[in-house]
C-alpha cells in the first residue's frame, strides 16, 4: 500500500466515525470507556500515596481524539458512571460511590475534562494533528486539566476524610510528582496515534 493509498482511507475511516448516526457514536463511546476500564487495571500501587499509577490517562488522551469532544467526554461519564454503580472497573478492580468519591474523585473530574479538551482542539484545528501540536495539546491536558482538580480532589479528600491539610509540596509529592514518567510515555504515544491515525487535512 503506497502513502497516498494509505492516507485516503485513513481519512475515509476517520470521516465514517465523524458520520456516524448518534446510536454508533454512543456504542463507540462505551467501547472507549471499555478501553479504559482496562487500562485502569495496569496499576501500580506505591505505598506513600492513596493514588496509584496506571494507565487509563492514555485511554482520556485519545477518546478525544477518536471520538471529538462530545463523545470523548461522554466516554469517559460512562466510564465513571459505569464504575461507580456496575462495574468495578476503577484501579486496581474498585469501583463503587466511595471510589468516585474518595482520594481520586478530582481526577475523575479531569478525566471528562482532559477529553472534552483534546476532541474540541483535534476538531477545530486539523493542523494540530500532527505529531508536535498534538503532543503539546494533550500534554497540557494531562498536566493541567487533569491534574488540577485532581490535586484539588486528593487535598479535599485528605482534610475531610484524614483530618490532614496537604501543603502545595505535600501534594505534589502524592498526586503529582511520582507519575511524571509515565505520563510522558503516555503524551508522546497519543501524539504518535494522532500523528499516524488522523488525516491532516
Amino acid at each position: 500500500m503506497n502513502i497516498n493509498s494509505y492516507y485516503n482511507k485513513r481519512e475515509i475511516a476517520f470521516n465514517k466515525i465523524q458520520d456516524s448516526n448518534t446510536v454508533t457514536k454512543v456504542i463507540m463511546a462505551f467501547i472507549m470507556a471499555c478501553f479504559t476500564g482496562i487500562m485502569a487495571q495496569f496499576i501500580i500501587p506505591l505505598p506513600f500515596t492513596p493514588v496509584p499509577i496506571t494507565g487509563q490517562t492514555f485511554a482520556v488522551l485519545i477518546a478525544g481524539l477518536f471520538l471529538g469532544k462530545k463523545y470523548g467526554a461522554f466516554s469517559q461519564i460512562l466510564y465513571i458512571g459505569i464504575g461507580a454503580t456496575l462495574i468495578p472497573w476503577f484501579a486496581g478492580a474498585s469501583g463503587g460511590i466511595a471510589t468516585l468519591l474518595g482520594s481520586t474523585c478530582g481526577y475523575f473530574v479531569g478525566m471528562v475534562l482532559a477529553a472534552y479538551f483534546v476532541g474540541l482542539i483535534s476538531e477545530r484545528y486539523v493542523k494540530s494533528r500532527n505529531f508536535t501540536r498534538m503532543t503539546a495539546v494533550v500534554a497540557i491536558a494531562n498536566f493541567v486539566i487533569i491534574y488540577i482538580p485532581g490535586l484539588a480532589g486528593l487535598a479535599a479528600w485528605s482534610y475531610f476524610t484524614q483530618g490532614i491539610v496537604l501543603g502545595p509540596i505535600d501534594l505534589i509529592i502524592m498526586g503529582l510528582a511520582p507519575f511524571i514518567i509515565g505520563d510522558i510515555v503516555k503524551i508522546l504515544s497519543a501524539g504518535l496515534v494522532s500523528k499516524v491515525f488522523l488525516p491532516k487535512a
